[in-house]
C-alpha cells in the first residue's frame, strides 16, 4: 500500500513538472485568439466590403 501511495505521488510531481505540454496549449490559444478576430473582423465588414467593392468590380464589368 505505501509503495502504491509513493509511486502515485512521484507520478503526480512528475506530472505537475513536465511542462512540454503547455508549449503546444499556448500556441493553441494564440492560434484560436487569432481566428476569433479573423471571424470577428470578417462579420464586421463583411456588409461594408459586399455593398462597396463588389459592386464597384461589378459595376466595372457591366
Amino acid at each position: 500500500m505505501a509503495r502504491t501511495l509513493r509511486r502515485m505521488i512521484d507520478q503526480g510531481r512528475s506530472f505537475a513538472s513536465d511542462r512540454s505540454g503547455a508549449t503546444a496549449i499556448e500556441y493553441a490559444l494564440v492560434a484560436s485568439g487569432i481566428a476569433g478576430v479573423v471571424i470577428l473582423a470578417v462579420y464586421a465588414l463583411g456588409d461594408s466590403v459586399q455593398n462597396n467593392l463588389y459592386a464597384k468590380i461589378a459595376s466595372a464589368f457591366n
